[in-house]
């Protein structure tokens, strides 16, 4: 019985601690790719759309993609999907994207929006949070609440 009361808040919060590290990376590298300084003329190769949902009459989400391909300051060509771009943009357009240099190119065709996007990231974050504290809270009370019961040889 006991693993169900830690156990599932225990997954529920590596699930969030994981969050919080994809989030985290993200949110570092697209800071990077607009700090870096680098930018480059990108063509947009493809944009697709994709969704999630629709079953059992739940709402539908619809993600926009695009592909971009860009040559860096040293000749290596580039190419990329991001999610979340602007409708306006579509197959055959040039955009200007932000890239970071070396081994790993981290790129986004995104505008630098530093506000926006700290406050969107940190908004997730204090979310993932909140998640973590109510499963440790919860584990702490069910184990107070369990060694109270078998002082006085409840269970």
């Amino acid at each position: 019985m006991d693993v169900m009361f830690y156990g599932v808040p225990g997954l529920i919060m590596a699930g969030a601690l994981f969050m919080t590290y994809r989030v985290l990376r993200r949110w570092l590298q697209i800071r990077g790719a607009w700090n870096s300084g680098l930018t480059a003329e990108a063509r947009c190769l493809r944009a697709f759309t994709t969704t999630h949902g629709g079953g059992n009459d739940t709402s539908v989400r619809t993600t926009l993609h695009h592909v971009y391909e860009f040559i860096t300051h040293d000749g290596r060509v580039i190419r990329f999907e991001e999610e979340d771009g602007p409708g306006t943009i579509i197959e055959g357009d040039y955009v200007t994207v932000h890239y970071t240099d070396g081994p790993q190119v981290v790129a986004t065709a995104h505008a630098p929006s530093r506000g926006r996007h700290a406050a969107a990231t940190f908004g997730i974050l204090a979310f993932l949070g909140v998640i973590v504290v109510f499963c440790v809270g919860f584990m702490v009370t069910y184990t107070e609440m369990s060694a109270m019961a078998s002082d006085v040889g409840g269970f």
